[in-house]
Order: C-alpha cells, then sequence, then structure tokens
C-alpha cells in the first residue's frame, strides 16, 4: 500500500482521537469489571484467563497472552495465582514440553460461573451506553470498522480466537429469565428429572 499520499496531520488526529475514545471507553469497562469480580477476590487479568481457559479448553499460556492480549510472563504469574487457589492445573504435552497448558479445575469451572451468574446488565456503562443504538437500529453495534483493524494488528489467529470464543459461549449458555445456565448443566438437569420422573 502507498503511504505517501498519507498525512502527518491526518496520522496523528485518527491516531490520538482513536486513543482518546479507546482510554475512555477502556476507562468505563475496567471500572465496571472490577467491580463486577471484586466479591471473587479476582482481578481482570485472573477473570480473563478463566474465561478464556473455559472457551479454549486446553489453552497453552501462549494462548492466553495473546488472546488476553497480555505479556506472557503475566499471563504466567496470573495463572500461577490462578493455580495457588485450585483453579486452573498446569501440565505439559508429552510431544511438546516447551509449551505450558491450562485447565479449569471443578471449583474453577464453578467460580466462572459465579460470576457469570451475578453480571447485571445495568451495571455496565458501555452497556447502557450502547442501549439507545439497539432502540433505534434493533441489533447492538458490530464494530466491524474496529474488527477489521484489529484483525490487520493482531492477525487472523487472534479473531479466530475471538469469534470462536463467542460462539463457545452462544452454544454452551441458555438464558432464562435473565439467568445464565451452561447446556451440559441443563442437560444434566433435564436428565435427572428425566430419571425421577421414571
Amino acid at each position: 500500500m502507498d503511504h505517501s499520499s498519507l498525512s502527518t496531520k491526518q496520522s496523528i488526529m485518527f491516531s490520538h482521537k482513536f486513543a482518546q475514545l479507546t482510554k475512555a471507553m477502556w476507562k468505563s469497562v475496567e471500572k465496571d469489571w472490577q467491580q463486577w469480580i471484586k466479591p471473587y477476590n479476582l482481578n481482570i487479568n485472573e477473570h480473563q484467563i478463566l474465561w478464556i481457559a473455559y472457551h479454549l479448553s486446553g489453552a497453552s499460556i501462549s494462548d492466553i497472552a495473546k488472546f488476553g492480549v497480555m505479556h506472557v510472563s503475566t499471563a504466567f504469574n496470573f495463572s500461577k495465582k490462578l493455580e495457588e487457589r485450585n483453579l486452573i492445573t498446569f501440565s505439559k504435552n508429552a510431544e511438546d514440553k516447551r509449551n505450558t497448558y491450562i485447565e479449569l479445575t471443578p471449583d474453577g469451572d464453578r467460580l466462572l460461573l459465579e460470576t457469570l451468574e451475578a453480571y447485571e446488565p445495568e451495571t455496565y456503562s458501555i452497556y447502557n451506553g450502547a442501549l439507545p443504538i439497539k432502540e433505534l437500529y434493533g441489533k447492538f453495534p458490530e464494530f466491524t470498522e474496529l474488527i477489521a483493524i484489529i484483525r490487520h494488528i493482531y492477525g487472523e489467529d487472534f479473531m479466530d480466537i475471538f469469534a470462536e470464543s463467542f460462539h463457545t459461549f452462544d452454544e454452551e449458555f441458555t438464558e432464562d429469565n435473565g439467568t445464565l445456565t451452561p447446556v451440559s448443566q441443563e442437560n444434566k438437569i433435564q436428565k435427572s428429572a428425566s430419571t425421577l420422573n421414571k
């Protein structure tokens, strides 16, 4: 691509506008996210690691770092803290000892689900800020241009994991009167009910 026709002034204006908007947005998300998980003695990195481990079963520390947009040492150090709380386990692949993989323990799985059950949409400023758009257009913003920029910066692998995690979430959870239930748990409940009815 020929960048010679682009001006320095345009570049600064675009970059600064993007920086200011994303910083303001992140500050709001960060505050709301911290309040959401505070009762569970988690920080944002730890909660994100639990979330990624849930959706990417057998994720490597490198996967966690890449998708969590954090340094590998940050991913590892916060994963160690989660391991100390018996929320995740570490393992090595027999064929590739270079990578460390993490899995949620039953306690980790349970804690993540508790945080999801405690989520209250009306306490999230970004969600409330997007409601007028949903009311006007009948759907939430899809961030098409933002996704295109992120794809260019982080690559196709990042976007594949991004899309897969939301697809997995959509497939693995149902909602009844505002309460999220894992589909696997719902299946267990249905099987238990049918067993009791026999």
